[in-house]
């Protein structure tokens, strides 16, 4: 029986990138994979992990905190009642779900020398991230759609756009993540894993899964790509017609209407721009250049967390019934809070 190399404190760790090997050590059982490490940033000092650590806990709390916000004022201010304020929060959620599928696993990562993860848990992490991720583009999607409305027709806008089109829409983006993820990740579920079991990845990423495969993966290869193309040339071509056509009709109009439409698609616009770069920076880490895996983690947790942080401060301040709202709600609380100190120290 071979015995595994060991290098510094990663000695625990099977080092093999043999995806049909055979060997059996302490982190697999002869008869299949039980649990899988997530390499993570191990290979990183330990000052370097808490700096990282730290970082990452705060871009993790500004996402929850400024992504909530939007929640809920957009639920609470009546103001705010336009079908693109209802998609805005529906975005805002599944940033929320997103960050949290991937980045508390793998803080816990920073603060462990071993991170390990069952394999339903594994599984389900995987399936969550790409669904949310294609969820997210979907919306993206919707959105561009309302200021087509919007834009394009105006008048009947409001007859369009009613709540029933907007949950029928909301439900369709969900469904076309759900038709886009489960093949792929079912497929990787019935596969035979014997080891290693190292994910080397900052968590279950189905490429990096994948490799661990003890079977041939070729038809999965296929599955996979065929519906990650899918999902985003689906997006991205319903994107940019409803925006050929917003630029045609903005062609008719005279230049006050034309700055105002602009406008209303600017930030939308950004958002998208930003979402698909990121997707393709991890794209281009993981498949071109001599990176080393810590590079490609690190711009994969980056790109991963980049529209998340980015989406309210974006909205909140092209958006100025949004930034007002923000304003009025946080005036709210503030009365409450001096009232309840002032009856805190009446009691002292």
């Amino acid at each position: 029986m071979d015995k595994p190399t060991s290098e510094g404190h990663n000695s625990y760790l099977p080092l093999s990138t043999n995806h049909r090997s055979s060997s059996v050590n302490s982190t697999w059982e002869p008869d299949g994979v039980t649990f899988f490490i997530i390499q993570g940033l191990t290979n990183l000092g330990k000052e370097e992990r808490i700096i990282l650590f730290v970082t990452l806990l705060l871009g993790y709390i500004i996402i929850l905190g400024g992504n909530s916000m939007i929640i809920y004022v957009a639920m609470t201010d009546p103001k705010l009642n336009s079908p693109m304020y209802f998609f805005l929060y529906n975005l805002s959620f599944v940033d929320i779900l997103y960050t949290t599928t991937t980045i508390p696993k793998m803080l816990s990562g920073f603060l462990t020398d071993m991170n390990t993860i069952s394999v339903v848990g594994c599984f389900l992490q995987m399936h969550f991230v790409i669904q949310l991720a294609v969820t997210e583009k979907a919306i993206l999607t919707v959105m561009a759609y309302d200021r087509y409305v919007a834009i394009c027709n105006p008048l009947r806008y409001a007859a369009i756009m009613t709540r029933p089109v907007q949950l029928l829409l909301i439900a369709g983006a969900w469904g076309f993540s759900i038709f886009c993820t489960l093949p792929a990740t079912s497929m990787s579920w019935q596969r035979p894993y014997c080891g290693p079991n190292v994910v080397k990845n900052g968590w279950c990423d189905l490429s990096s899964v994948r490799r661990l495969v003890c079977a041939d993966t070729s038809v999965d290869n296929i599955v996979s790509l065929s519906f990650a193309v899918l999902a985003l040339l689906t997006t991205g071509v319903l994107i940019l017609t409803s925006y050929v056509l917003i630029g045609l009709s903005m062609l008719k109009m005279g230049v006050a209407q034309r700055l105002k439409a602009f406008g209303t698609c600017a930030t939308h616009l950004t958002v998208v721009s930003i979402t698909y770069s990121s997707a393709s920076c991890v794209y281009i880490s993981y498949r071109v250049g001599n990176f080393s895996s810590e590079v490609r983690i690190i711009v994969a947790v980056l790109c991963a967390a980049l529209t998340p942080f980015l989406n309210p401060m974006i909205y909140s301040l092209r958006n100025k019934e949004l930034r007002e709202s923000i304003r009025r709600t946080l005036s709210r609380f503030r009365p409450a809070a001096v009232l309840r100190m002032k009856d805190v120290n009446t009691l002292s």
